[in-house]
Parts: C-alpha cells; sequence; structure tokens
C-alpha cells in the first residue's frame, strides 16, 4: 500500500516531531506551571460530563 520511501520518511517525521514537541515542552514548562495552575481541575471536569454524557445514552437506550 505505502512505498518503502514513504514509511521511511513517516518513521523519520515521527520521530523528528516527538522530539521536537519534548523540546519544546521542556522550554515552556515554567511557563505552564505558573499560567496553568489547576487546569487539571477543567480536565476533569469536561471528562465527567463526557461519563455522563454516555451514561445518560446507556439507560436512555434501555
Amino acid at each position: 500500500m505505502f512505498t518503502t520511501g514513504q514509511l521511511i520518511f513517516a518513521g523519520f517525521f515521527v520521530v523528528v516531531f516527538i522530539i521536537a514537541m519534548v523540546y519544546v515542552y521542556r522550554k515552556d514548562l515554567g511557563l505552564h506551571k505558573m499560567h496553568y495552575k489547576g487546569s487539571y481541575k477543567i480536565l476533569l471536569g469536561f471528562l465527567a460530563f463526557i461519563a455522563l454524557l454516555v451514561i445518560i445514552k446507556i439507560y436512555l437506550k434501555e
């Protein structure tokens, strides 16, 4: 389905992309800690909302 060159390019791209993301994240780690304090609460609320929607869907399906 894919040529060897395309697979090599995809693998190289993924590796370089992951390395770049780790580098940028570590570079901005101090800013993240300062500006995004407590953002995990938003994530937990969002996940709870999605879980509630799934529960309501299952309940109404029966």
